[in-house]
């Protein structure tokens, strides 16, 4: 339960978020973990997640760096995952387009739960704002706390993925933006959309299908309406 002094009308977005947090932190842990088991001095895991907060683009450079990659591979392969939050800016960018420094931190703090969070909001500008800061404060918090966590308790922590977190996060996520799926146009793009990734996920690099199903919204593009029969 969220603390009684937190304003009401927010509590159930602190308590949603709260809960969301102890998987952030559990990845934390084992990305901490996978890191110094993988030979990396302790103080590179936690830079990462304190100085980049992407907690997949961390773990595709990991994979890359660990498989012999090298740096400039892995930092490749970390920026092409990131990518998919270009439209993530442009739908909850106007949250936190408002004064120099708002815009830097908004951009570095944005990510798949914070721009969930706010677009369930919906029309209600205040709360989404609300939703999108919190979000992004408990996450950021979480995931540095798990990725220190991880780092000193090294080899010892098991996958995490064992107990379902994998396919926790993407539930939730889709639990969030279920209300904008009765529209039918952004259903029509979101089942596009999934299909094309479905489509290209065994074939491309991890992030690429994520771009590629933003062709889904080309489902949607403006139709010509017909002519109004002349009166």
């Amino acid at each position: 339960m969220p603390p009684r002094f937190l304003p009401e009308r927010d509590r159930d977005i602190w308590r949603d978020a709260l809960a969301m947090s102890i998987g952030i932190c559990i990845v934390g842990v084992s990305f901490g973990a996978l890191a110094t088991s993988a030979g990396l001095p302790w103080w590179i895991p936690v830079a990462m997640s304190f100085l980049t907060f992407a907690a997949t683009s961390q773990f595709a450079m990991l994979a890359v760096v660990t498989a012999g990659g090298g740096v400039l591979a892995g930092l490749a392969a970390g920026v092409l995952v990131h990518l998919r939050h270009t439209p993530y800016g442009l739908a909850v960018g106007n949250l936190y387009w408002d004064k120099w420094w708002t815009r830097i931190l908004g951009t570095f703090m944005l990510i798949d739960q914070s721009t969930a969070f706010a677009l369930a909001a919906g029309d209600d500008r205040r709360r989404a704002k609300a939703a999108y800061w919190i979000t992004s404060s408990i996450m950021f918090v979480a995931w540095n706390v798990g990725t220190v966590v991880g780092v000193l308790a090294g080899g010892f922590i098991p996958d995490p993925d064992v107990f379902g977190l994998d396919a926790a996060f993407p539930a939730l996520l889709l639990a969030l933006v279920m209300p904008a799926l009765k529209d039918r146009d952004t259903l029509l793009a979101a089942l596009v959309g999934a299909a094309i990734a479905a489509a290209t996920a065994p074939f491309l690099p991890t992030g690429v299908p994520v771009l590629l199903a933003l062709a889904g919204l080309l489902a949607t593009w403006p139709r010509r309406k017909p002519k109004e029969d002349a009166a």
